[in-house]
């Protein structure tokens, strides 16, 4: 009898994440700030390759109704799960199979591509897989049309990565479940170094990195580390593979990856300034920040803009804050650590963008509004206001929107269906902890007690105390206690007391983003 895994894991499924990378607003941005035109089909088609749980996927389809999505995982428990999240939500624009790579390579029934996204996935499979995924890429992919794709990356990796194979070793030689093995193997990474095997104390900080993965999801230790294939690249390899189908790196999908003075000194700069291969210059980025991981987008071909082709799409570009102005620090983290922002310059866009919620609008504003309205913040110059929007949504305090605004009452029906399932998901489980944003096109992060709050609200409870009963009604029929400081609350009044004090956190500081986000 076959395997049909192929060494792949599938006894434990993978986590139900939401990655922002994968947003086809962001994808948008990350070519705009390029210099080249972030073009699209009138009815784009997305596909992702490999779409685990396929949460991302049904999140992005409610939150683009626009947009038709199709997605593959070769796991069918996976794509059963995805599939009942979609037909619950009534999501019509998104199609999901449990095709292996090369069953999906063979359909007649898919459409050209304008984005094809594979998230975790081509480090873990073998090179036979990776060039069925170039040959669909090379036949799906449409001229213009963009690949977002994620990989572990040397040399970040070059020291800890013996780590994982040691883990994947002594996890397999144990007897049991996925789980045990996974218990087994990490167990045995502490023995090796309280007995002072010499490789331990070749890595920095191997020991916190040990200790990181004894806190972390099981499911997601499952897929990273114990596949049987894992496969680290540089960045000119996978440009060398990517070659194939015709396409050429355009930049990071993480968006400070693009700004110099967090992460480069300037010598470094300097250096890269020198270097005119672009493949070559990135790789050599990569030595410079120790790079790990890496979430690129390529591109079938760009078209360039000039300069005013280019402030034009920024101006009508659209952008919502996603968090409580009050809350945003002007700080930010690159290669080199924290670096602190101008209040001079970021104070006052923060502000500008922080109105329309205050107001109780939709957070989404075009930059041509938001200098329209602000005329003050013409002062800082093109350059200063370009600069702060980039690292704004590179932190995440600010999200690129779709350019059609009027379509946002279409986007709030789809949302609504679907993340009202998702809370009532909630009732039961902590494995949902994104919703949908019609505002933006993706998702935010909203934890389960949150959804439980929102759940409430929506049931005509309107304050912080109704919420924290009616989450302690849930929590307590099914026996659980809330944890607080590594110890569960033994208590009913010390729970209901601890969800009273997380409800008018919420009430002050979340809601009011969640309401600029039309998420309720």
């Amino acid at each position: 009898m076959s395997d049909w895994t192929k060494g792949y894991v599938t006894d434990l499924g993978y986590t139900h994440g939401f990655y922002r990378e994968l947003t086809p607003t962001l994808h948008a941005f990350s070519v705009l700030i390029k210099g080249a035109n972030p073009r699209s089909s009138d009815r784009p088609a997305y596909c992702e390759l490999g779409c685990g749980q396929g949460f991302s996927t049904n999140l992005l389809a409610a939150a683009n109704p626009d947009i038709d999505f199709y997605a593959t995982d070769f796991n069918p428990a996976q794509i059963a799960g995805a599939q009942a999240l979609c037909e619950a939500a009534g999501t019509k624009n998104v199609r999901f199979f449990d095709d292996s790579f090369a069953e999906f390579e063979a359909r007649l029934d898919l459409p050209q591509f304008d984005v094809i996204a594979l998230h975790g996935i081509y480090s873990w499979i073998a090179k036979e897989h990776r060039d069925t995924i170039v040959r669909f890429i090379d036949k799906r992919l449409k001229p213009g049309g963009l690949v977002y794709i994620s990989y572990n990356c040397l040399p970040g990796w070059s020291g800890p990565a013996p780590l994982r194979q040691l883990l994947r070793l002594a996890g397999n030689a144990a007897p049991g479940t996925m789980p045990q093995k996974i218990e087994a193997g990490l167990a045995f990474l502490e023995r090796m170094k309280d007995a002072n095997a010499r490789w331990f104390a070749t890595v920095p900080a191997i020991a916190e990195r040990i200790d990181r993965l004894k806190g972390q999801n099981r499911n997601y230790l499952a897929h990273e580390y114990m596949n049987a294939d894992w496969n680290l690249f540089y960045h000119c390899d996978v440009a060398a593979e990517l070659s194939a189908a015709r396409l050429s790196y355009v930049g990071s999908a993480h968006l400070l990856d693009h700004v110099d003075a967090v992460n480069l000194t300037s010598d470094q700069q300097a250096i890269l300034a020198e270097t005119a291969d672009p493949v070559f210059r990135e790789t050599l980025r990569d030595y410079m920040v120790n790079q790990q991981f890496r979430r690129d987008i390529f591109a079938r071909g760009t078209v360039p803009l000039s300069a005013s082709e280019a402030r034009e799409i920024w101006l009508d570009s659209r952008f919502a804050l996603s968090a409580l102005r009050a809350d945003i620090p002007l700080k930010v983290t690159g290669a080199l650590g924290e670096a602190t922002l101008q209040e001079e310059v970021y104070g006052p866009i923060l502000d500008a963008l922080a109105k329309p919620v205050e107001s109780g609008r939709s957070a989404a504003i075009s930059l041509r509004q938001l200098l329209t309205e602000n005329p003050n913040l013409s002062a800082l110059g093109w350059a200063r206001i370009q600069q702060a929007i980039l690292v704004l949504v590179g932190a995440g305090h600010v999200q690129p929107c779709p350019a059609d605004a009027k379509g946002e009452n279409q986007r709030r029906e789809a949302t609504r269906r679907f993340n009202r399932v998702v809370m009532e998901k909630a009732r039961h489980s902590d494995d949902l902890q994104f919703l949908a944003s019609p505002v933006t096109g993706g998702g935010h992060a909203v934890p389960r007690f949150q959804q439980l709050f929102l759940l409430s609200l929506s049931e005509g409870k309107k304050r912080p105390h109704e919420w924290a009963q009616f989450a302690w009604q849930v929590l307590s029929r099914q026996g659980q206690r809330i944890v607080k400081q590594g110890k569960p609350l033994e208590t009913p009044d010390e729970n209901l007391a601890e969800l009273q004090s997380q409800a008018e956190t919420f009430a002050e500081k979340q809601l009011p983003v969640l309401r600029g986000l039309q998420i309720v």
